[in-house]
């Protein structure tokens, strides 16, 4: 598959073709389905590290924690599970369907204690519905997968994830390892999620009216970036009365990029859906330039989900409605705001909303 020109293609105005059948919602893994025991003490849970991340809460797979365009859920996981875990050491597949796990192999000698899992696509799934759109899409599904697996170790309070979103190959396209539980008394973590707010995750159905505070689109903004890993750019299109494009200063201000009203030119960017238009706000990650390479392109837009995964509690404890935005065309922010074109590409957007009507001028 020729990444390059993939991303091209679903830059471009062309529509997608009509539905495929999106296959299989889970891989066909190899023998029997095992439950996942429960967790000793000093062990790694795996069935609340899962369920917190990547299991389904309803029969058609469709509500899980971690978003994904369409609902198709294209992103398949696979447990590398070493020593200090409630499972025993040996690879796995897992099904989010049936929180099952299938036995695969044992594990590599120099396999790590805690569990990595290497995340992987069926592109099918999300080609049945976006067709030549599909790529930026699965990648973007996966850095939010590594996002709600990263957030489900913090709450369970192990050593911090380390997540792998550099874009180098895509068997796996990224991993994320779980250490286990570190021994000994540890100083609480503040900020760590609680469980159930990572279960009520869900992506807000439009409108998302209100224009949210200054402050609260800063904390936003900063998550983003902070979990971008300065790999892309990030900026808020803001509605209300005074419509702009800012972004994060330093000392913790709002500022302004570009005056005017972008909502409705970034509806029409992000396929056509109207409705963005009159959102309270577009968090916008951009970057990723019409001459990157395969490895680029995979980390830019891995690190964008993971970015916009993150910034979606920050938002929920916010008490901010929001819903990701991940399929761009002619998105070319930069060359919009003045700078050369093909440089500063739309990766990836959350709509965001206050729950207050906005007053709107003519």
């Amino acid at each position: 598959m020729d990444l390059v020109t993939a991303l091209a293609r679903a830059r471009t105005a062309e529509r997608p073709g009509p539905d495929t059948p999106a296959g299989p919602a889970v891989p066909d893994w190899p023998g029997p389905a095992r439950a996942i025991p429960p967790a000793g003490p000093g062990l790694l849970d795996l069935d609340r590290l899962l369920r917190l991340s990547l299991a389904a809460a309803d029969p058609r797979g469709r509500l899980r924690p971690a978003p994904s365009a369409g609902g198709l859920h294209p992103v398949d996981a696979r447990l590398a599970v070493g020593a200090g875990c409630s499972l025993p050491p040996g690879t796995y597949g897992y099904d989010p369907l049936r929180h099952r796990v299938h036995r695969l192999s044992p594990a590599p000698q120099a396999a790590p204690s805690g569990v990595t899992v290497e995340l992987t696509v069926t592109a099918r799934r999300t080609a049945s519905h976006y067709g030549h759109r599909a790529w930026p899409l699965l990648l973007l599904d996966t850095g939010h997968t590594a996002a709600a697996l990263a957030l489900a170790a913090r709450a369970l309070a192990t050593a911090p994830a380390a997540v792998r979103l550099d874009g180098a190959g895509e068997h796996p396209l990224a991993a994320v390892h779980v250490p286990p539980p570190a021994p000994g008394p540890h100083p609480p973590d503040p900020d760590a999620p609680a469980p159930a707010e990572l279960l009520a995750r869900r992506s807000a159905p439009p409108p998302l009216p209100g224009t949210p505070a200054r402050e609260d689109l800063h904390a936003v903004l900063t998550t983003a970036r902070e979990a971008g890993a300065g790999r892309l750019r990030w900026c808020v299109a803001v509605g209300g009365p005074r419509p702009e494009l800012v972004e994060a200063a330093p000392d913790g201000t709002l500022r302004r990029l570009a005056g005017g009203e972008a909502r409705p030119t970034l509806a029409a960017w992000a396929a056509g859906q109207g409705w963005i238009a009159d959102a309270g706000a577009v968090l916008l990650g951009y970057g990723c330039p019409s001459d990157a390479g395969p490895p680029r392109i995979r980390g830019d837009h891995l690190h964008a989900g993971h970015a916009v995964g993150c910034a979606l509690l920050t938002a929920a404890r916010r008490g901010l409605a929001a819903r990701p935005v991940g399929s761009w065309q002619r998105a070319d922010l930069g060359a919009a705001l003045g700078g050369p074109p093909a440089r500063n590409w739309i990766v990836h957007g959350l709509a965001l909303g206050a729950g207050r009507p906005e007053k709107r001028t003519t």
